[in-house]
């Protein structure tokens, strides 16, 4: 299945065009060019992943924005507080939620409540966008047919703990990310691909 509908704007910010309803997860220095968004997906409120000015350069009047309580209270537009382990439609796109958090390390503490996002395409295909997580047991049962993943380890999963994750999880491709920007390097999206048994699409950022 192709991948040209979904966009990797760098770190964990994508837009994912689904037969003309623009999806857009983690939103962060989005370039001028970027299109309207019909739902945004918010993973967790830190900065390089939940930004109001982002998210106000593509708003239109009755775009969504989902996300955990924290985000969902700052948001000046019509939005859908989510938890984790829950099934929710906007419109024609259905998804669910996956806890994302750390084992082993606080930046991301699963009492949070932070999320990934699993979605479902109007074509049937499936993209699950982890989030900031280590390889949780919730994260292992999931199947796709693309995962976003972090792989850059320091505050997410390494390279080699994100492709071991990967190698237990039902997916046929991968698009590593959180990588290029604060953390990691091409070096650790690379690390991944030799390592992951499936199909690893490294992406340039657009923009």
């Amino acid at each position: 299945m192709k991948h040209d509908h979904i966009h990797w704007l760098g770190h964990a910010s994508f837009w994912i065009d689904d037969a003309g309803t623009i999806i857009y997860i983690d939103p962060w220095k989005l370039p001028d060019t970027s299109p309207k968004a019909d739902i945004v997906l918010i993973t967790h409120p830190h900065f390089d992943h939940f930004s109001l000015d982002d998210i106000k350069d593509i708003q239109k009047q009755d775009t969504i924005v989902a996300g955990p309580a924290e985000v969902a209270r700052q948001v000046h537009a019509t939005a859908l507080t989510v938890e984790p382990d829950k099934e929710y439609s906007v419109g024609k796109v259905s998804f669910r939620t996956v806890p994302a958090y750390n084992l082993g390390k606080e930046f991301h503490s699963k009492k949070e409540h932070w999320v990934g996002y699993v979605i479902t395409l109007s074509s049937g295909q499936v993209i699950y966008h982890a989030g900031d997580t280590d390889p949780t047991p919730e994260m292992r049962r999931v199947a796709c047919d693309v995962a976003l993943l972090p792989c850059g380890g320091t505050y997410t999963m390494t390279a080699k703990e994100a492709a071991d994750a990967a190698n237990s999880m039902k997916v046929t491709a991968v698009i590593p990310m959180h990588w290029g920007d604060l953390v990691g390097s091409a070096t650790d999206a690379q690390e991944f691909a030799r390592i992951f048994k499936g199909e690893t699409i490294i992406k340039q950022p657009e923009g």
